[in-house]
């Protein structure tokens, strides 16, 4: 079994064969996958497949029987140190993480149990940092080939990172509410001063962060990004800060931190309400000093770093709780902007469906001709509590169970095709009826709202609702004409 350029290779190690299955069924459609049930059967698929770069990732459990993950995964690293090395643990020992990372260079530490979608782009993310960091390789062998044509290459990768990341790249449709947002972040882009995105779980703060960062000075510089509420508190400080060899039990080599990493360009903080306070005052004092202390270490480094700060918490709320400090509320809120739900931008719903259906059919390889009326009816009046990280998974999901190249409405799950969020009331199909109003009027909107759920259940065959419901075929088309829903087809 080959990989071919459209898809890496993927080893799962795990002597847990249920966990085994649980992982390889994740990432079949996306990776070539080996499966192993020990260290050393993982080294058999290894001297087979590895030398021709064809295993690209490790996802590797730390306890087995026998060899460990760990001992594993550094063995690894000395042959092939190219292979991305995960590992995966139900086991929160931070030892074993810090050691992990500093021993076996580990990419990532997934704790047990994991979630399907999170561990798919995880993997995605590490296949995509292997290809970036061969191509930092090439570039470095490139060099001697003269300034004029590095000049040319880097203008190239700029105005490619641009298209990627840029605000032209936010998909969104015409008098979008974030236009409003994105003219002061484009304004502001240039200034170093420091942002706070807030918005709900899923509105693309980091991709507008991203964007800040490509329209700054600083585009040129690296961009890091680090989830607060990721990591417990000790590690988390080592991760931001770094640490010094000896500093603690398993720190046996110095780690640079974010910080660091980061150094003349951007550093976004997500989730940054979700820290403790004894972090906070660590943080307030290096965006007050412009320096880091590493853990463990004697002398502090200065370090040049731009940061912008995300959260789904009201900050001003939990400064007042007590939960945030003030002072570092007013460090990071320089410029705050607001990011609203996807269920308040509905006319950027089509552009963004769009955008993603897109990115589906690359990622599947599936071509498509669209969503149908009706399917596209049904994405516009779900209420996407999730946003756009729900819609994403909605789309993807729909185009690889759709059996037509015109996406219908029937390869959607079944809370999306009923336009209703479940765990409320209106997941019966009925609205919302607080509030004033005449009685008519409220008793129209229940109707409208019982015919149309179920003119979607039945793909709007208007024989079998009009039979559900007791109704003759012209009387319920009388009933569609007067609540104005026939256009919804």
């Amino acid at each position: 079994m080959r990989t071919t350029p459209e898809q890496a290779g993927v080893l799962v190690v795990d002597d847990e064969r249920h966990s085994v299955e649980a992982i390889r069924r994740t990432l079949e459609d996306d990776f070539v996958v080996w499966t192993a049930a020990s260290a050393d059967e993982a080294q058999d698929v290894l001297q087979t497949h590895a030398d021709d770069g064809d295993v690209q990732v490790i996802l590797c459990d730390q306890r087995m029987p026998g060899t460990t993950g760990l001992e594993f995964l550094r063995a690894v690293r000395e042959r092939w140190p190219d292979i991305v090395r995960i590992i995966i643990s139900g086991h929160t020992d931070a030892e074993d993480i810090i050691a992990g990372v500093n021993e076996a260079g580990i990419y990532q530490y997934v704790l047990k149990p994991w979630m399907p979608d999170q561990l798919l782009e995880l993997v995605r993310d590490a296949v995509e940092a292997r290809r970036l960091q061969n191509d930092v390789r090439r570039i470095d062998l490139e060099v001697r080939d003269g300034p004029a044509v590095l000049r040319r290459r880097l203008h190239e990768r700029q105005d490619a990172a641009q298209a990627r990341y840029g605000f032209r790249a936010i998909a969104r449709g015409e008098d979008s509410p974030l236009e409003a947002v994105f003219d002061v972040a484009e304004r502001i882009a240039r200034h170093d001063l420091s942002v706070l995105l807030l918005g709900e779980s899923g509105t693309g703060k980091e991709l507008l962060a991203r964007a800040v960062h490509q329209a700054s000075p600083r585009a040129l510089r690296p961009f890091v990004s680090e989830n607060c509420a990721a990591l417990p508190d000790s590690l988390l400080e080592s991760e931001l800060f770094g640490h010094k060899r000896g500093a603690f039990t398993g720190a046996l080599q110095d780690h640079v931190g974010l910080f660091q990493r980061a150094n003349g360009g951007t550093l976004f903080l997500d989730e940054i309400g979700d820290t403790t306070p004894s972090l906070q005052v660590k943080m307030l004092r290096v965006l007050q000093e412009g320096e880091v202390r590493p853990v463990g270490a004697t002398r502090a480094v200065a370090v040049d770093v731009r940061v912008i700060a995300a959260t789904h918490r009201d900050l001003e709320a939990e400064v007042r709780a007590g939960r945030f400090r003030e002072d570092l509320y007013y460090r990071l809120a320089t410029v705050t902007l607001s990011l609203p739900p996807l269920r308040e931008r509905p006319g950027d719903l089509q552009a963004i469906v769009a955008m993603l259906l897109d990115e589906a059919a690359s990622e599947l390889a599936k071509p498509h001709d669209g969503f149908s009326e009706e399917a596209m009816a049904c994405l516009l009046s779900y209420p996407w509590p999730g946003n756009i990280r729900e819609l994403r998974n909605e789309v993807f999901r729909a185009l690889a169970l759709s059996d037509t190249l015109r996406v219908e409405a029937d390869a959607l799950s079944p809370k999306v095709r009923l336009g209703r969020a479940p765990v409320t009331a209106a997941a019966a199909g009925l609205p919302r009826i607080t509030g004033g109003g005449p009685l008519q009027q409220r008793l129209d909107a229940i109707e409208a709202a019982i015919l149309r759920e179920t003119l979607l259940r039945h793909r709007w065959n208007k024989s079998r609702a009009a039979a559900e419901l007791q109704l003759s075929r012209v009387g319920l088309r009388q009933k569609l004409q007067r609540l104005g829903l026939e256009a919804k087809k």
